[in-house]
């Protein structure tokens, strides 16, 4: 004689999620025969889920060192004195020649100090500006007048 109202649970509560952190609580779920998930969680997701806040990544560390493998190429500091010899020769300010050549005035302060990372069209714009060369063998000669175009 049952009676139908009563309801028999057999089954224990499964844990919360924040107790199964252990390897050993999840073994001792497994070993209840309760359902246990796992998730391996991805690197390639740039470090989410991972608590790896602070690590140092090896090409950082090298940066960090300033070996020469990973340091940027500065320009010469006699091509930065090139520069503003040619630009005091113009009577032009670092501002005048950086709105002459579209760029900012601090990167014509980098470059006459030996700080700015070289860019050949940046450079270019100063040669023809100041009228100086500033790469190539001929550092610091005047720049050759361009041979007219040939008419066809």
């Amino acid at each position: 004689m049952s009676d139908w109202d009563t309801v028999t649970v057999l089954k224990k509560r499964a844990p919360k999620a924040s107790a199964m952190k252990s390897e050993q609580a999840i073994n001792a779920a497994r070993r209840q025969g309760l359902a246990v998930e796992t998730q391996q969680k991805s690197k390639f997701l740039g470090g989410a889920g991972s608590n790896k806040q602070h690590v140092a990544t090896k090409n950082t560390a090298k940066l960090d060192r300033e070996t020469e493998e990973l340091r940027h190429e500065k320009i010469s500091l006699d091509v930065g004195k090139l520069i503003q010899q040619g630009r005091q020769a113009k009577n032009l300010s670092q501002k005048d020649l950086a709105t002459k050549i579209n760029e900012k005035p601090q990167v014509i302060t980098d470059y006459e100090a030996g700080r700015g990372i070289p860019n050949n069209v940046i450079i270019g714009k100063i040669e023809r500006v100041i009228g100086l060369k500033l790469r190539g063998k001929d550092v610091g000669k005047p720049m050759a007048a361009l041979p007219p175009a040939s008419k066809k």
